[in-house]
């Protein structure tokens, strides 16, 4: 199926997408121009769907307030933002596919100048809030549903622990050994492995020590395999 072929059926699926008014009056070098720009410009159907859809309404709008393709100007872009109903987000991509399409218009020579260039759209700011950080009470009531009866318990708990005591990720707590949790005078200490073959050892916390001297002679691990998994 040529591009051709294939916008002819994409604008013919959704009745607010065909050739609008304006374009079609313009004559058929203008209609053939308008055409190309969606079939050799914009390789996306989904794209080319969205962005036909927002010309016919701007140029929709052009013929309700009686202009003509080379009479639109940068203020009657932006009254039709104004006028227009949606979110920001929505907005702006209808602003960038007028915008494309008459840069591609001004290109062919059958616009001088594109009115929508100058024409800024509203303000569009996604702020990502940073991860929450657990508080102390709800990390003990977690840690306190484990069940501690069986090996497999006080293997997740020594998982989750080492998490919340080391602020480790969970691929390097997965990678532990028993020789990484190891003693360094009174006090034991963990050898986390990290990204690019890193290394970061770390004093235990108390009560991490406790959970994982608990696990471990559960588990057997003390005096086997020093290079065995922990878990």
């Amino acid at each position: 199926m040529t591009p051709k072929a294939e916008f002819s059926i994409v604008t013919r699926a959704s009745s607010k997408a065909w050739i609008p008014e304006l374009i079609a009056a313009a004559g058929p070098e203008v209609t053939e121009t308008y055409i190309d720009f969606f079939t050799s410009t914009i390789r996306n159907r989904n794209t080319r769907a969205a962005y036909a859809r927002a010309c016919w309404q701007f140029f929709d709008w052009c013929t309700a307030h009686g202009l003509e393709l080379t009479t639109v100007r940068p203020f009657h872009v932006a009254a039709w933002i104004e006028d227009f109903p949606g979110s920001k987000p929505t907005i702006k991509q209808k602003l960038a596919a007028v915008r494309m399409l008459y840069d591609f218009l001004v290109v062919r020579q059958i616009t001088p100048s594109n009115p929508a260039h100058s024409v800024r759209g509203p303000k569009y700011v996604v702020k990502k809030g940073k991860t929450p950080v657990w508080s102390r009470e709800d990390a003990k009531t977690l840690l306190d549903s484990i069940p501690k009866d069986s090996v497999s318990g006080l293997r997740d708990l020594a998982l989750i622990a080492t998490m919340f005591y080391s602020f480790a990720r969970v691929s390097a707590v997965l990678k532990l050994k028993v020789d990484d949790y190891y003693h360094n005078g009174a006090r034991r200490r963990l050898r986390l492995h990290k990204k690019g073959g890193k290394e970061h050892e770390m004093p235990v916390h108390h009560l991490l020590e406790q959970i994982l001297n608990e696990y471990v002679v559960a588990a057997g691990s003390f005096g086997s395999e020093p290079h065995g998994a922990l878990q």
